[in-house]
């Protein structure tokens, strides 16, 4: 089943239609004029990284993009780098910024990044010394509100049950191997449960960056401890500490509750995979209760 391209709403897809096919054209003449970004926030996705888009540019030292999730690394790459290069901010805001605040930063923030292993390479090709911020979620939440909005954009009439126990009749299939890039693009783009499987994912952003160029940080803790979140983020982007005015969420639907035998099937079904991160990153998220 592909999951690929149901979650673009319709104001994100009038966003890319204006940027890509009008603003394009006119913005391009002045790409030579405008900067590229500095750190990355590479996903995954239906983890709260549209909020966390608008908490960034809330800092005085950091510029927004013109929109979130610019695909430009993955769906984008085509049409060139004058035309990313014309989504950023231009060099005299550049200036202004900096005669302000003394810093300046801006960001490509495109949840689809971290799960395509050829992203990291092309990231790394261009901008070596860029940082990237990951935001991790319960994957059995992450899975839940994957296929709500799945539901809700493309009609989808089988229970969430039903999805789950085709996806892991699917999974006992194959094994992901993180070394084949096609293999394994296309086996987690197509599953809702396999995009929870995080280990698999981050190891290929691992092998590339050095550790100290990317900064893990919890969902839960985004939305329950937004504004410590955010001066960690800040902090890992040197940069001082903000009291941000708006910590309202954003892209947030509310939908009924997971039936707790699903959650315990849930909770069995992605322990191992969840224990091996733990273990590589040193850290215990404490999401196998």
């Amino acid at each position: 089943m592909q999951f690929n391209n149901y979650l673009h709403t319709p104001k994100t897809s009038y966003k890319r239609f204006y940027h890509i096919l009008i603003k394009r054209h006119f913005f391009g003449i002045t790409s030579p004029f405008r900067v590229l970004p500095d750190f990355f926030v590479i996903g995954p996705g239906r983890t709260g990284t549209t909020s966390l888009f608008h908490y960034l540019g809330q800092h005085p030292s950091i510029s927004k993009s013109a929109y979130d999730e610019l695909g430009f690394f993955d769906v984008n790459y085509h049409l060139g780098l004058n035309w990313y290069r014309s989504l950023f901010p231009s060099i005299l805001n550049k200036f202004l910024v900096k005669l302000k605040t003394k810093m300046f930063l801006t960001y490509d923030v495109t949840p689809s990044y971290v799960r395509r292993p050829w992203v990291a390479k092309r990231i790394k090709n261009l901008f070596p010394k860029s940082k990237l911020i990951i935001v991790l979620r319960n994957p059995i939440d992450k899975s839940y509100s994957t296929y709500k909005l799945y539901v809700k954009q493309s009609g989808e009439k089988r229970t969430f049950q039903e999805v789950i126990a085709d996806d892991m009749d699917d999974i006992s299939n194959w094994k992901i191997k993180s070394k084949d890039d096609e293999y394994f693009a296309t086996k987690i783009e197509n599953s809702i449960l396999a995009r929870g499987f995080y280990l698999e994912q981050l190891l290929v952003w691992y092998e590339i960056f050095p550790k100290d160029q990317i900064l893990i940080i919890s969902s839960e803790e985004l939305s329950g401890n937004t504004r410590a979140t955010m001066n960690q983020i800040f902090k890992f982007l040197n940069l001082p500490e903000f009291e941000m005015p708006n910590i309202s969420k954003v892209n947030v639907s509310p939908y009924s509750q997971m039936n707790e035998e699903t959650r315990k099937l849930l909770i069995s079904f992605f322990k191992p995979y969840n224990q091996e991160l733990y273990k590589f990153l040193n850290f215990n998220f404490e999401w196998d209760k």
